[in-house]
C-alpha cells in the first residue's frame, strides 16, 4: 500500500509543480484563441473549462489506461514508475505542448504542427501516419464495443447489427458540430471514468483485505523475481504496452480538436496537463488492482491473454464494488472505447481537412470527408486479422509521440525560448526514441532481433537524434545572431 500511495502522492504533487513550471517557460498569455476569434458553430466552439476537460479526458483515455495499465501490471509494482513519472516528465509535456501549440496556430491539426518544424518530408509522413493511425483506432474501438453488446442482446441483435449501430454513431459524431454529441455525452461518460477508478481506490484502500494484498515494489518484481510470467523485455515493452496511462501519441491526434474550443490559454494546464495526470491517477490505480485482485502477475497475466481484458475488468469490478461496480464496468468497457472512436473518426476528418485546405463550415464540405473516413474504416473491419495490425499500431503510437516532443523541442528553441524549457521537452523526446526504436528492433512482429542488438542500437538512435537536435538548432540559432548583427 505504501507504494502505491507515495506514487499516487508523486503524480499529484508532479501536477502541481512540472504543470506549472511548464506553463510558465510557455509563457502563457492573454492573446485570442482560436474559438474566440473566429468561431464556427461546428469545430471551432467556445466551451466551458470544466466540459473541455472531462472532452479531453474522454478523447484520450478510453479503454487505454484500464486495459493497458492492467497489461502493464503483469511486470509487477514496477509499472508504476512508468505510469508515475512518465506521466509527469513525457505524457503531461507531450499533451500540454501538442494541444498549445495547436492553440497558437490556429488550431492546426498535429500533422500539420510537426510539418513546420521538423520539415516538409515530416509533414506528408505525419499527415498519412496520422491519418492512418486515427482510423486503425475508430476501427479498433468500432469492432470490440459491438462484440461485447452482442454478448449482451438476443442472439438476433449479433456483432455485425452492433459494428453498424456504432458506425453510423461514429458517422454521426464526426459529422456534427463538436457541441452537438461530443459536448454532451462526455461530460457524463468522464465523470463514470472518474467514479470507477476512485471507487476501486477506495475499496483496496479501506479494505483490509485488499490493503494487506496490495504489494510494494520493494518485495514482489514478478514470479519468482524474474520479471513478466512470459519471458518479456520490461525495457522497452512495457513502454509501449503502457500509452495511455503514461504518454501516448494518439493524444497529440485529439488535443487540437479540444485546443479549436478554449477561450483562454490559462485553460492549457488545467486540461491538457491535467487531464494527463487524471489519465494517470486512473491508470494507476488499474495497476494497482490487477496486482492486488489476483495476487500474482502470473494469474493476472493469463487472465488476460485467455480471456481478455474485458473479462479482467468485470470480474475486478463486481468483487471490489459489487453490483455498482458491475454497472459501472459494463459502462466502461462498451462507453470508454466508444468516445475514443468517434473522435478518431473526427480528427481524421480535420486532419484530412487541415492537408487539403478543405473548409469545414459548411456541411456539404463535412459530408465529403466524413463519408470516405467512415466508409474506409467499415471496411478495415471486415479485415480478421487485426490483433496483429494492433500491433504495429501500439509501436506507431509510441513513435507518433517521439516526433511530436522533437517538435516541441524545434518549437521552443525556434521561437526563442530558454535551454531548459528546449530540454523539457527534447529530453523525453530522446526516451521516446530510444523505445520506439528498441520496440521495433526487438518485438516479434517487427525485425524480432535479440535484446544484446536492440538495446544498444536503440540508445545509439536516440543520442544520435539528440546530437542532430542540437547542432541543427545551434546552427540555426547562430543564423539568426548574424541575421540580427547585420541588421
Amino acid at each position: 500500500m505504501i507504494t502505491f500511495l507515495v506514487s499516487l502522492v508523486v503524480l499529484l504533487v508532479g501536477f502541481a509543480l512540472y504543470s506549472k513550471l511548464i506553463e510558465k517557460v510557455f509563457c502563457i498569455d492573454d492573446r485570442q484563441t482560436p474559438a474566440v476569434a473566429h468561431p464556427d458553430g461546428v469545430d471551432y466552439t467556445p466551451m466551458k473549462t470544466w466540459r473541455l476537460f472531462l472532452v479531453q479526458l474522454l478523447n484520450i483515455a478510453g479503454l487505454g489506461p484500464i486495459f493497458g495499465a492492467l497489461s502493464g501490471a503483469c511486470w509487477g509494482p514496477r509499472v508504476y514508475l512508468w505510469i508515475v513519472f512518465g506521466t509527469i516528465l513525457g505524457g503531461g509535456v507531450h499533451d500540454f505542448m501538442s494541444g498549445m501549440m495547436s492553440e497558437r496556430h490556429d488550431g492546426a491539426s498535429i500533422s500539420e504542427i510537426v510539418g513546420m518544424y521538423l520539415g516538409k518530408f515530416m509533414l506528408q509522413v505525419m499527415r498519412v501516419f496520422s491519418v492512418i493511425l486515427l482510423i486503425l483506432v475508430g476501427v479498433n474501438f468500432s469492432k470490440n464495443p459491438a462484440a461485447l453488446l452482442a454478448s449482451l442482446t438476443p442472439e438476433q441483435f449479433n456483432a455485425s447489427f452492433w459494428l453498424v449501430v456504432v458506425l453510423i454513431y461514429y458517422f454521426i459524431a464526426t459529422f456534427l458540430p463538436i457541441d452537438k454529441i461530443i459536448g454532451k455525452l462526455y461530460p457524463i461518460f468522464g465523470a463514470c471514468l472518474i467514479i470507477m477508478a476512485l471507487g476501486l481506490m477506495g475499496v483496496m484502500l479501506v479494505d483490509s483485505n485488499y490493503r494487506s494484498a496490495m504489494p510494494e515494489m520493494w518485495q514482489y518484481v514478478g514470479v519468482d523475481g524474474m520479471g513478466h510470467p512470459d519471458g518479456t523485455p520490461i525495457w522497452a515493452q512495457m513502454f509501449v504496452t503502457v500509452a495511455c496511462g503514461a504518454i501516448s501519441g494518439f493524444h497529440a491526434t485529439q488535443s487540437p480538436m479540444v485546443a479549436r474550443c478554449m477561450t483562454s490559454e490559462k485553460e492549457g494546464r488545467k486540461v491538457f496537463y491535467g487531464a494527463m495526470v487524471a489519465e494517470g491517477v486512473i491508470a494507476l490505480v488499474w495497476a494497482a488492482a490487477g496486482v492486488t485482485f489476483y495476487g500474482n502477475v502470473a494469474d493476472l497475466n493469463e487472465v488476460m491473454v485467455t480471456a481478455g481484458g474485458s473479462e479482467a475488468v468485470n470480474t475486478i469490478c463486481r468483487a471490489m464494488m459489487g453490483p455498482i461496480g458491475g454497472i459501472l464496468a459494463l459502462l466502461g468497457v462498451i462507453a470508454c472505447p466508444i468516445t475514443s472512436g468517434d473522435t478518431a473518426f473526427r480528427s481524421a476528418r480535420l486532419t484530412i481537412a487541415d492537408w487539403f485546405h478543405i473548409d469545414q463550415s459548411h456541411w456539404k464540405n463535412r459530408l465529403l470527408l466524413s463519408v470516405p473516413v467512415l466508409g474506409v474504416g467499415a471496411l478495415i473491419t471486415q479485415w480478421g486479422d487485426f490483433a496483429t495490425l494492433w500491433k504495429y499500431f501500439s509501436w506507431s503510437n509510441q513513435t507518433l509521440a517521439m516526433m511530436v516532443l522533437w517538435a516541441g523541442a524545434v518549437y521552443l528553441h525556434r521561437n526563442g525560448f530558454p535551454p531548459v524549457a528546449c530540454f523539457m521537452c527534447a529530453l523525453p523526446a530522446t526516451f521516446m526514441s530510444a523505445v520506439s526504436v528498441t520496440y521495433f528492433i526487438q518485438a516479434p512482429e517487427c525485425l524480432n532481433m535479440s535484446t544484446s542488438i536492440a538495446y544498444p542500437v536503440g540508445i545509439v538512435v536516440a543520442i544520435l537524434f539528440l546530437a542532430i537536435f542540437l547542432w541543427r538548432e545551434w546552427i540555426a540559432r547562430k543564423g539568426d545572431v548574424k541575421t540580427s548583427a547585420a541588421a
